[in-house]
């Protein structure tokens, strides 16, 4: 019966310390829940930031390739003689042969 008596004894002290146990082994499952749950909410509020800017410099990106075609353009205009005579009128007030030119008075 001694023997019966000290398997109580021993299974009572394991009863606490198993329960202990699960409670620290649940504690630090909760812990490592909260934790990944903070780094998802972080990663997702970085994730809508780069989205962010990821539609700005799509848009800025559009705007340069405008302005790089009207800058082909430009460049196409300027090797014509009607940029030179523009630019010979505007600048210089030269005017071609037969042409009259009139000149408003302030």
């Amino acid at each position: 019966m001694a023997h019966n008596h000290q398997s109580k004894a021993r299974r009572r002290r394991r009863g606490p310390n198993n329960r202990t146990g699960m409670i620290l082994i649940a504690a630090v499952l909760v812990l490592v829940f909260l934790v990944t749950f903070s780094r998802v909410l972080t990663l997702k509020k970085t994730q809508a930031s780069y989205s962010e800017k990821e539609e700005y410099y799509a848009q800025l990106l559009a705007e340069e390739e405008k302005r790089k075609e009207d800058l082909v353009e430009f460049e196409k205009y300027t090797q014509t003689n009607a940029y030179i005579e523009e630019v010979a009128k505007e600048r210089y007030g030269l005017v071609k042969d037969g042409e009259i030119l009139f000149v408003a008075e302030n």
